[in-house]
């Protein structure tokens, strides 16, 4: 997430910080602003100077992930030397990021039904075009290697690796003897073995 520039950010960034940690252990229908106002030490209508409630504080925790999500992705697409090294390259990222994030992560992959239809739909929206620099790349390397057959449509296969390496954040353990990175590359490699010439 992005450096909070005033003093006002640097609130907003404690109050999204304790959010994350709440909602992720006790869900977020659970949570109140008041147990949100404690775990800041902030009063509860200090609190509502930062966030007017609950809904807010959800919305901006999914859409910082996705923004952030975003530029990474094209990011990381643009700065590859072909357009399978992209993909490759986003999907560790996303490891990576989904093992460094999973209590965030936990809350974009299971709070999603407690927003309203058309912040839902907003949201929504954002992820496909995440999605569509994936989709790219792979359309990009397939028409690069014409002789390669995909047996499914791009943006299926591409919702299929990323359904993959995002479900990370119910099963890593940084106990465990890979990296994210190291877990990342052998992810990737196995997911994208279809479309290896």
């Amino acid at each position: 997430m992005s450096e909070p520039t005033t003093r006002a950010d640097a609130q907003r960034a404690r109050v999204l910080a304790t959010s994350v940690e709440i909602f992720g252990t006790r869900g977020y229908r659970a949570t109140s602003m008041n147990e949100i106002a404690a775990g800041v030490g902030l009063s509860k209508p200090t609190l509502y100077h930062y966030f007017r409630n609950k809904e807010e504080l959800l919305v901006r925790i999914y859409s910082d992930v996705l923004d952030e999500s975003l530029r990474m992705a094209r990011a990381t697409v643009a700065a590859a030397p072909t357009p399978l090294d992209g993909l490759r390259e986003l999907l560790v990222s996303r490891v990576v990021y989904t093992c460094e994030n999973r209590e965030l992560l936990k809350i974009c992959f299971e709070e999603e039904d407690e927003l309203r239809p058309d912040l839902a739909e907003e949201l929504l929206v954002r992820r496909r075009a995440f999605e569509d620099v994936a989709v790219d790349a792979l359309r990009g390397h397939l028409a690069a290697h014409p002789q390669m057959h995909l047996t499914m449509a791009p943006k299926v296969f591409v919702n299929l690796c990323l359904g993959a390496v995002n479900w990370t954040y119910k099963w890593y353990r940084p106990t465990g003897p890979r990296t994210p990175q190291e877990l990342g590359r052998e992810m990737a490699d196995a997911l994208l073995m279809a479309v290896t010439p």
